[in-house]
């Protein structure tokens, strides 16, 4: 029986990846994601003036930034007890769902469609109008996505004067008004995004792909040429084709923080949201109200100072102990919750959220890789909804303040927690200030969610999992590990940066 180990190295993911597997005749018998360097923003901001959150944290990623700076502001005004006024909840809200638009039309047709252009497909009856579609740089929805998502994302240049790494945010509101001039104007680019949209990635116009509610719904509409020839209805075709409908399930349980922050609320626990969050039981099918307590991190298997089991962000700590050979071998830590390893993403966001058309899906073929994918397209559909709704509702009140102050009293001593949805899945800042400075800043990003190595308890992670099964057909060029992973999204730079490590394929005896 052959055995072989391999390292894979992925491109068109945020920040490098490695992923070490094992094979055993032709198939991933045990795999484990790898990251090599460690960056230490959680360290960087310990000691520094809480405000420093909000021109830090959104470097963390050059993709994401809305977000962290959006939990970040969220931590701070937790713990001070400062409700945002509601246009200024809109207007992030607005600015974060344009940021997610952009992210997510790019990963579909810029990440992981190339994939299905690879010449082991060449012989496959759509690989030619595959490879005119979304051959890097070259294919034709490939350059217009290019197009839609500069466009899109200049609303939060609108508010936020530059994307990445904006700091418009503060607690107590945002620093930039809307006015009627910027509602026309971030109408119109959502206007031409939904037309877009509409025409070229789901041929259907928004609201009746909204109301689309069961599988046997769509797969009978997936025939029709409207929708044939639309670029989800292409990768539809391809993915199933090659079974992804059916492989790489991988966590049953799943987690959502929630998406779109309620204008209209704000108080404990700090998580009102317009589509709700919770955590979803793969065994009983049950969705739970979220409990943030039982988030806790493992570090076992990583390369931090050890400690006993998982703790919770503000009982952990990231101090970096690189420990060679052994059994340790990543800068990723294990986050679980309980002791539930967990998914996060589209597929969780819109399932737990109570998508019917994902809901009928996933009852019907189960957690899948190219369920993963179309949920993400799926959120562009509800991300243009809501960001409509935010502006219309700025325009009814625009009399109304986007901020209110803290008073020096307010900003006081305490521990906060800001939990959103990102891009990727569920983020969280975790911050406890002490004698007006930050004594612990805890970031745990969606990547960390799923591409967790092994915890105390030796349970792998949500990729690990998804991996194992795998077919491999050439272990030089494993373009199947490419589709499950790239699926996920993968943000490495929010988690570690990768570094190469030398020779890929090793075999063993």
């Amino acid at each position: 029986m052959a055995k072989i180990e391999i390292n894979v190295n992925l491109n068109r993911v945020e920040g490098d990846l490695e992923i070490a597997l094992t094979l055993q005749d032709g198939r991933v018998s045990e795999a484990r994601t790898v990251g090599t360097l460690y960056r230490g923003f959680e360290q960087i901001m310990v000691g520094r003036t809480p405000r420093d959150a909000l021109v830090i944290t959104p470097r963390v990623c050059g993709i994401c930034g809305t977000a962290h700076l959006y939990s970040a502001v969220m931590a701070l005004e937790h713990i001070w007890r400062i409700p945002p006024p509601a246009n200024a909840t809109r207007i992030r809200n607005l600015c974060l769902i344009s940021e997610g638009v952009q992210n997510d039309l790019r990963q579909t047709f810029l990440f992981f469609t190339p994939d299905f252009c690879n010449e082991a497909y060449r012989r496959e009856p759509w690989f030619e109008t595959l490879t005119e579609a979304f051959e890097p740089f070259r294919g034709s929805m490939y350059r217009e996505t290019l197009a839609a998502t500069r466009r899109v994302i200049e609303i939060v240049a609108h508010f936020g004067g530059q994307w990445p790494h904006s700091s418009y945010m503060a607690p107590g509101g945002v620093t930039t008004p809307a006015d009627l001039r910027r509602i026309v104007a971030c109408r119109a680019i959502l206007d031409e995004t939904q037309r877009w949209y509409e025409d070229r990635v789901v041929g259907a116009a928004l609201d009746d792909w909204l109301a689309m509610s069961a599988a046997e719904d769509y797969f009978a509409w997936a025939e029709t040429p409207a929708h044939a020839r639309s670029a989800l209805g292409l990768v539809t075709r391809a993915a199933r084709s090659l079974g992804l409908h059916n492989a790489a399930g991988g966590a049953s349980h799943m987690l959502s923080y929630g998406a779109v922050c309620d204008p209209e609320q704000w108080g404990a626990p700090y998580d009102a949201k317009l589509m709700r969050g919770g955590f979803y039981d793969g065994e009983s099918g049950a969705v739970e109200p979220l409990d943030q307590k039982l988030i806790n991190e493992h570090v076992r298997h990583s390369w931090f100072r050890p400690y006993e089991g998982g703790r919770h962000p503000f009982a952990g700590e990231t101090i970096p102990q690189f420990q060679p050979g052994g059994d340790r071998y990543t800068w990723v830590k294990a986050p679980r919750y309980g002791d539930k390893v967990v998914q996060t993403g589209p597929l969780a966001e819109l399932l737990i959220g109570g998508d019917p058309l994902i809901a009928s899906l996933h009852a019907a073929e189960g957690g899948n890789a190219w369920l993963r994918q179309f949920a993400r397209v799926r959120r562009i559909a509800h991300e243009i909804f809501y960001a409509r709704r935010m502006l219309n509702e700025l325009a009814r009140h625009l009399d109304e303040p986007h901020f209110i102050g803290p008073a020096k009293a307010q900003e006081c001593d305490g521990e906060g927690h800001g939990l959103l949805t990102a891009a990727r899945g569920a983020l969280g800042h975790w911050v406890r200030i002490k004698d007006g400075l930050i004594e612990k800043y805890q970031i745990i990003t969606p990547t960390a969610w799923n591409a967790s190595p092994r915890d105390s308890e030796g349970r792998p992670g949500h990729w690990e999992q998804s991996l194992v099964g795998v077919a491999v057909s050439d272990p030089d060029d494993p373009v199947e590990i490419g589709h499950i992973i790239r699926s996920h999204d993968p943000c490495l730079v929010c988690t570690v940066h990768v570094l190469e490590t030398g020779k890929r394929v090793s075999y063993l005896p």
